[in-house]
């Protein structure tokens, strides 16, 4: 190997690492039967869109485990059984007489999480945001939380139980509204440099695609779902497949609910593999439709 080659190979690895890094956190979609994790990067785009509109400008956001002893909210539909079981299925009429005891109790329990992932549980919005000063703060907070929350539901999927916003600062007449990345911020709207009180990067780029294809069974049905704009290979294979379970990375239409999509690429690969192993399924980025006119 050349010299040239090492570096080829280690700039790719670094350029690898970078781009799991960016990902964020990997946070639960739904509850422990729906086996599916959404990038936080690409749940913080989400909900910046959400919250366009005249009032405050958001800054920094995190996503993270709601504090102990929160009380589980409800994402939209609220975790459900898996998708395709009917109303109180139980493991044996959810899934076929033809599977073993073990693998009906790892299904119903859920594959098993990407690494590092967040268990399933309830979530907790951080942001920080600047007020017009024309409006009571409480009012702006409370708007600001009512569409964030409203965002990670309905648009998402996520068990939201806290939303804690924090004021830096105050907004003089004729400031851009709500989503405008103010000088020095990335497009996403937070800073390109700033990092949080523990040093983590206070910034997500806003999420590119990073398309990957598999022509296995599985990848094709994943791929044929509506609402999967394309699989991908960030964490890994587009289709990663282990002696216990089956993950597939994909990034989803920013008109399609990720939950609800993710339930249906679960169902898809799972009538696929026929009897094969749990799925798990990541979304790695929520892509918008381009504006038109």
């Amino acid at each position: 190997m050349t010299t040239a080659d090492g570096a080829r190979r280690a700039d790719g690895w670094t350029a690898s690492v970078r781009e799991r890094l960016g990902l964020g956190r990997l946070l639960p979609l739904g509850g422990p039967a729906d086996g599916a994790w959404i990038a936080e990067r690409a749940a913080a785009s989400v909900l910046r869109d959400s919250t366009a509109g005249p009032g405050a400008v958001l800054g920094r956001l995190r996503i993270g485990a709601a504090t102990a002893g929160t009380a589980p909210g409800a994402p939209g539909e609220g975790p459900g059984p898996e998708a395709g079981a009917g109303p109180g299925a139980g493991p044996g009429e959810r899934y076929g007489d033809g599977l073993s005891e073990e693998r009906r109790e790892g299904r119903a329990q859920g594959p098993p999480a990407p690494p590092s992932a967040l268990p399933p549980g309830p979530l907790r919005i951080e942001a920080e945001f600047t007020a017009p000063a024309d409006r009571p703060l409480p009012t702006s907070a409370a708007l600001l939380r009512e569409a964030l929350m409203e965002a990670a539901s309905r648009r998402l999927g996520l068990d939201v139980a806290e939303v804690d916003l924090r004021v830096t600062g105050l907004l003089d007449a004729g400031t851009p509204p709500v989503g405008t990345p103010p000088a020095g911020t990335s497009a996403a709207g937070e800073s390109a440099v700033g990092t949080s009180a523990a040093g983590e990067r206070a910034a997500f780029p806003r999420p590119e695609v990073r398309a990957g294809r598999d022509d296995g069974a599985a990848g094709l049905a994943a791929a044929a779902v509506p609402g999967v704009v394309s699989l991908t290979q960030v964490l890994g294979a587009p289709v990663t497949t282990s002696a216990d379970h089956v993950r597939v990375e994909v990034a989803t239409a920013g008109g399609h609910r990720a939950l609800d999509v993710a339930r249906a690429v679960r169902t898809a690969v799972t009538g696929a593999l026929e009897d094969g192993p749990p799925v798990s399924v990541l979304v790695t980025a929520v892509v918008e439709a381009p504006e038109t006119g």
